[in-house]
C-alpha cells in the first residue's frame, strides 16, 4: 500500500535550521557522496542555494513524519533554465523514510505544485556516482538529456546528468 499524500512545508531558514541539520546528520550517505561537508554547512548551503540568473528563487520545503520531525527536505525552482521549467535541486529522504514510496508521494506533490505554477516539464540533475537515484527517477519516467561537468560541490567533484519529465495535464489554479 502506498503512502496517502503528503503536506510540504515551507521551510524556514531561521525557524528550521536545526531541523535540516538533523536531516543532514542522518542522511550522512548522501551527505558524504555529494559534499563532504558538515551537516550543520549543508543546511546553510541548503538555505543558501539559488537558480542561476533567470530563475526565480526556489521553495525550500520539507516532509514531516509522525512525530513532527523532518524525514525528507527538498529544493524546487522555476523558471530555470527555461521560464517554464520547474527544476528540482534536491528531494532527500531520511535513510529510515526511504524504499516506502515516499519518495514517489512527494514527487506527485512537487509535480503538482509544477504545474500550478505553469510549468511544462520538471527537470533535475542525478551525480554520476549516484546509481540509485537515477534509477528511481527514471522508474518515474524521467529521462536523460545531457551530461555536465565535471563540478564541484563542497569538497567533490561531480559529474552531472540531468534528466526531464514532460508535465502534461491541465494547470491548476494557483492556492
Amino acid at each position: 500500500m502506498a503512502p496517502s499524500p503528503v503536506a510540504l512545508v515551507l521551510l524556514d531558514p531561521v525557524g528550521d535550521l536545526g531541523a535540516v541539520v538533523a536531516v543532514y546528520r542522518e542522511a550522512t550517505d548522501y551527505l558524504l557522496l555529494e559534499t563532504g561537508l558538515t551537516a550543520e554547512a549543508a543546511a546553510h548551503a541548503f538555505f543558501d542555494d539559488r537558480p542561476p540568473a533567470g530563475g526565480d528563487a526556489s521553495l525550500k520545503f520539507g516532509v514531516r513524519g509522525s512525530e513532527g520531525e523532518l524525514v525528507a527536505i527538498g529544493d524546487l525552482a522555476f523558471g530555470y533554465p527555461e521560464a517554464d521549467d520547474a527544476y528540482l535541486g534536491l528531494l532527500l529522504l531520511v535513510p529510515a523514510a526511504r524504499g516506502g514510496g515516499l519518495g514517489q508521494v512527494i514527487l506527485d506533490e512537487v509535480k503538482r505544485l509544477a504545474r500550478t505554477r505553469g510549468a511544462t516539464r520538471l527537470l533535475l540533475g542525478v551525480l554520476d556516482g549516484n546509481e540509485r537515484a537515477r534509477v528511481f527517477w527514471e522508474r518515474q519516467g524521467f529521462r536523460w538529456t545531457k551530461t555536465s561537468g565535471p563540478h564541484v560541490f563542497g569538497r567533490r567533484w561531480h559529474v552531472v546528468h540531468r534528466l526531464e519529465l514532460p508535465l502534461a495535464g491541465p494547470r491548476e489554479d494557483c492556492p
